[in-house]
């Protein structure tokens, strides 16, 4: 295991938002204590969306029992919760949705969240279960089919840490199933007032971190048995006609990303994918993923090509279809996630690229590349080096 996945990981343990991954492992954070933080009255408020739709928000429960869960085995099945963010029928008014706002996470999720700063008050972790996200629970979707983006957070994130990308994508047309893999995240709240944390987090500490496979393998079948869920003939959403199951695209943050091509080498519905910024831990097969289009977009520092992390070099070299290779300078590990709008709420100090930056700079070309290989859209963005956006670099090793 490489430098770079053992500080994320370390960072992500010890605290599950808010430690940037460094080279040397060390938590940024560990000796913040509760007394020295920025506590601001206001909630959090993550960036408003930048598409032309108003977004509406759904949750579901999904448990495929056809499968026995590799941390828990004696869990009844591997349960998953999904939240769709969708463009909704309503336009948005201010940046806002008009509806019943939708929540960013539960008390209980928020604050196992938070305890690694550590902020533990009732105040600070109301303020993030209830970040404004720009979107409203249960709203009419807009008319039509939109293509489906899947989400998976990093180990030991929970699934509302890429709300901000979520909601994005949703405002520009498409439907976004963000996932919590059952144990493998902080914190994720199920029907019933239980709250699943990260047994996996100990196991693999335990391990010594070489199961990374075990990891983006299960997560390669929690995505297929998702889709089964939302585009097979029997949806499990009661908006799933919104979807079209035809233009199908995955990414995901950290190891998230990484599971990225495992679930396109095992699903060949998955059109397009993204890493952001994970160590890959699969192989690809001798045909790539069969000239299906893969961004990579990671930390400057770490995944320039020959850096540190040189699985991006061999998963490169394997990948068959339309592929870009780009870095982001001042980025660190947690900065393609919400990580840095939480950072600056509390005033505690992240990356080197300002927050706003960060959200744009991931915003921009995620949707970028989806709107070109899922909507065949030209988009000139991909094409190289942007005077609005300096900090992106374009790689062709």
């Amino acid at each position: 295991m490489n430098k770079l996945t053992r500080a994320a990981t370390a960072a992500l343990l010890s605290c599950a938002v808010v430690l940037p991954a460094t080279a040397t492992a060390a938590p940024a954070f560990a000796h913040t204590t509760a007394t020295t933080l920025d506590r601001p009255a206001e909630r959090v408020r993550l960036p408003a969306p930048t598409g032309p739709y108003g977004v509406g928000s759904s949750v579901l429960h999904l448990v495929d029992r056809s499968r026995t869960d590799p941390w828990v085995p004696e869990a009844d099945g591997r349960e998953l919760m999904v939240t769709l963010h969708y463009p909704a029928a309503r336009p948005a008014v201010g940046g806002h949705t008009p509806g019943r706002p939708a929540p960013y996470a539960t008390q209980e999720e928020a604050r196992l969240l938070l305890q690694g700063v550590p902020v533990e008050d009732p105040a600070s972790v109301g303020q993030v279960a209830r970040a404004r996200t720009h979107s409203a629970v249960g709203v009419r979707p807009a008319p039509g089919r939109h293509p489906l983006v899947v989400l998976s957070p990093g180990f030991g994130m929970p699934r509302f840490t890429l709300t901000g990308l979520a909601v994005d994508l949703a405002s520009r047309g498409y439907v976004v199933a963000s996932l919590d893999h059952a144990y493998e995240s902080s914190g994720m709240s199920v029907p019933g007032g239980r709250t699943l944390t990260c047994v996996a987090c100990t196991v693999m500490e335990e391990g010594d971190w070489t199961e990374g496979h075990l990891v983006t393998g299960t997560r390669a079948a929690d995505t297929r048995f998702v889709l089964d869920r939302l585009v097979g003939p029997r949806p499990a959403w009661r908006y799933a006609s919104s979807i079209d199951r035809t233009r199908i695209g995955m990414a995901g943050h950290s190891i998230g990303g990484a599971s990225a091509v495992g679930a396109m080498a095992a699903d060949r519905r998955i059109d397009a994918g993204v890493n952001m910024d994970g160590t890959f831990w699969d192989t690809l097969p001798a045909d790539g993923l069969g000239g299906r289009p893969f961004l990579l977009l990671g930390t400057d520092e770490f995944h320039r090509p020959g850096g540190e992390d040189t699985s991006w070099d061999t998963t490169w070299a394997a990948l068959s279809g339309e592929k870009h290779w780009l870095t982001v300078a001042g980025a660190d590990h947690l900065g393609f996630s919400d990580a840095p709008v939480l950072l600056g709420h509390f005033g505690l100090p992240g990356g080197d690229l300002p927050a706003d930056r960060a959200v744009a700079v991931t915003r921009a070309y995620v949707a970028a590349f989806f709107d070109e290989h899922l909507r065949g859209r030209d988009q000139p963005l991909l094409d190289g080096p942007d005077p609005a956006h300096p900090e992106v670099r374009f790689h062709r090793p």
